[in-house]
């Protein structure tokens, strides 16, 4: 039940196209216990007066699984890179400020195009090349370290949190960032996806691959799922260097 003397109060940034100027708008709702962000936003949805009592447009943002699995509703809050769904506001302090995460282009409002993250993925084979048209008697063994790891790094969700949070993803830097970065690890330690690893090591090589990461460790305290991205890519960096060095005497 909504408690009629607590008010929440949101200053959400604004943008009505991908070309026109950010603008803040105030807003204030009735308190409810276990609110989280996405569910204030659904309040103001339902009825989109400022804080003052101006009528507006509705706030655009994405959701999907609202239980921090599909990394859709990934926006900054009170200056953090956050899933909206796990951010609840008895745990923010007001009034709590929303931002859309300008690493990446916005289309409107919170709402903004992650497609960057997708093509890294291209670049750096993030898939394995198994189609069934080879032959394979045994499958290969899984290492169960090796699989622990892959199991960390697969809770992945391609939110962005960690390129928002790196000071060396952005206009200043061609570096695809620590998530698509370490999907190359995830790969390579596939039993089938080692069998392409040195053509991930080799993209990783490329201008924007791992040499760009400044280790700033931003990541790691901005992963809604706690991996451990700069313990792999440290190890990542590691392989690069191996396969550098192979390159060179393979010439």
């Amino acid at each position: 039940m909504a408690d009629t003397k607590k008010t929440v109060h949101l200053i959400i940034e604004r943008q009505d196209s991908p070309t026109s100027k950010p603008y803040t708008e105030e807003f204030e709702i009735p308190y409810r216990p276990a609110l989280n962000v996405v569910a204030a936003l659904m309040e103001i949805q339902k009825n989109p007066v400022t804080k003052d009592g101006k009528k507006t447009t509705p706030v655009v943002w994405e959701c999907n699984c609202l239980e921090k699995v599909c990394g859709a509703c990934m926006m900054v809050i009170n200056g953090r890179a956050r899933q909206a769904c796990a951010s609840l506001i008895d745990k923010l302090p007001q009034p709590i400020r929303i931002a859309p995460a300008r690493t990446f282009p916005v289309i409107r409002d919170l709402l903004i195009d992650r497609s960057v993250m997708f093509e890294s993925l291209k670049r750096i084979q993030g898939w394995i090349n198994v189609d069934g048209s080879w032959e394979n008697r045994e499958a290969p063994i899984q290492n169960p370290y090796t699989a622990a790891t892959a199991y960390e790094i697969s809770h992945c969700m391609t939110c962005g949190c960690c390129l928002e949070a790196c000071p060396n993803v952005g206009p200043q830097s061609d570096f695809i960032g620590p998530a698509p970065t370490v999907q190359a690890y995830l790969f390579n330690l596939h039993p089938y996806g080692k069998f392409d690893k040195e053509k991930r090591l080799n993209a990783l090589m490329e201008k924007g691959g791992i040499t760009s990461c400044g280790n700033s460790q931003n990541c790691v305290e901005a992963c809604p799922k706690h991996i451990k991205l700069t313990t792999y890519l440290a190890q990542l960096n590691r392989d690069v260097n191996k396969q550098a060095l192979k390159n060179i005497f393979d010439k």
